[in-house]
């Protein structure tokens, strides 16, 4: 009986080591491993002509929300905007902001670049060929405008001839409008005419094509006025105080002083357009 008692004992200890939390089983008989039963498949359901039902599988939830299947798959995107771009030229050297932006000649539709100019002004002379081989290749978003300059009484002369130049050109009265330009500049700065008269400028309109009646009712216009309006309105906004200057979407200013060179001016315009693409 001794001997009993000594093998239950041992016995009562061994089981005890394989809980983290032992209970006094001493009294309790050991029980069989509970053997898991794995669920036999039901028979599918049989409808009354003999067919099978259509059969429902409902699965177990994981405590977790299922994703939608129509919920589109969002990825990172990288930041494009201009503020994140690695840019060549820098704000405060190679051109100025203008806070607020500013108004433009034409419309938001397009990325515009102006060139405020004067006929008489030797740097725009020289500038000339640079813009026009430039503006040759303006992407489908961006539109180049002139401003004349109307500082004095013969400065506004001179933006008075362009906007009639622009005029007649828009209504066909005047054909090649690039080389009646070329023409006014070779007058001031090769031919030292000044053109401070009307009776000068008739006669330089005279020799592309305009009669002087076309070319009076051009000049004292409407139109004309309200385009110099629009010019020393935009003047005053710009804080034009040189030229060329060249505003950018009414929200950049840079000139060929700060760019260095002409054809580094044409490098900072097209960095300009691209920073306000990125921004639209």
């Amino acid at each position: 009986m001794k001997h009993v008692s000594l093998i239950l004992a041992a016995f009562a200890l061994f089981l005890s080591a394989c809980s983290q939390d032992p209970a006094p089983v001493a009294t309790v008989e050991p029980q069989p491993a509970a053997v898991e039963e794995v669920a036999q498949p039901e028979p599918a359901p049989v409808a009354e002509d003999g067919e099978e039902a259509e059969s429902v599988m409902v699965e177990e939830s994981t405590g977790e929300p299922e994703a939608a299947e129509d919920q589109p798959i969002i990825l990172a995107q990288a930041d494009t905007s201009a503020e994140s771009q690695d840019w060549q030229f820098t704000e405060g050297t190679h051109f100025s902001r203008m806070v607020p932006a500013q108004p433009t000649v034409g419309g938001a539709d397009k990325i515009e670049v102006a060139e405020f100019f004067w006929y008489g002004c030797n740097h725009c002379f020289d500038f000339e060929p640079y813009v026009n081989r430039w503006a040759e290749e303006l992407p489908a978003d961006v539109r180049f405008v002139r401003v004349p300059a109307l500082w004095n009484q013969l400065v506004a002369i001179h933006g008075k001839l362009f906007y009639t130049e622009e005029v007649l050109a828009e209504s066909g009265k005047l054909a090649d409008r690039e080389g009646f330009r070329q023409a006014v500049f070779l007058e001031l700065h090769r031919r030292g005419n000044r053109l401070a008269s009307e009776s000068a400028i008739i006669a330089i309109f005279e020799r592309f094509g305009v009669s002087e009646a076309d070319f009076k009712s051009a000049w004292s216009s409407f139109e004309v006025a309200q385009k110099l309006r629009v010019a020393d309105d935009l003047a005053r906004r710009y804080g034009l105080s040189s030229v060329p200057l060249i505003v950018v979407n009414g929200k950049y200013r840079t000139g060929a002083g700060e760019a260095g060179s002409y054809p580094k001016l044409l490098e900072v315009i097209d960095e300009l357009i691209e920073r306000e693409r990125l921004n639209r």
